[in-house]
């Protein structure tokens, strides 16, 4: 007799799975550039470039969208915001003004409106269907 997995667990695993590979997404595309870049007169930006900021976001349009396809929405929404916001924590909490939670807090509470959006506007197209020609 074949048993079945609660209904729980493909959810569970895909948030695990989606946490992870968020983690190593920051670190691919913003955990190798710590150092910010003094100009001419003597303002400073950085650490990151816009580039990597778009690389990750894009990576993460796509994580969102296989996970929203499949229907794993929770998995989405909650695996991608834990994985952000513990990036963020690890990558910035070494700031000796401790203002680096604000930005912490700001990642995550961003990334759960955004992963919340488009994971709903994925699963609603995704449900609709293409238009149907006559």
């Amino acid at each position: 007799m074949r048993q079945r997995l609660p209904k729980f667990v493909p959810q569970l695993l895909a948030t695990l799975v989606l946490a992870v590979v968020t983690l190593g997404a920051w670190a691919a595309w913003l955990g190798w550039d710590q150092h910010r870049d003094v100009h001419p007169d003597g303002s400073t930006t950085g650490p990151y470039e816009a580039w990597q900021v778009i690389g990750l976001v894009l990576t993460l349009l796509v994580l969102v969208y296989w996970a929203a396809n499949r229907r794993h929405i929770a998995g989405a929404v909650l695996g991608i915001t834990a994985g952000l916001t513990i990036a963020a924590y690890c990558d910035w909490s070494d700031d000796s003004s401790g203002l680096y939670m604000v930005g912490v807090g700001m990642v995550m509470v961003g990334s759960l409106v955004a992963t919340a959006v488009v994971s709903a506007v994925i699963a609603a197209v995704k449900r609709e269907g293409p238009p149907s020609r006559r």
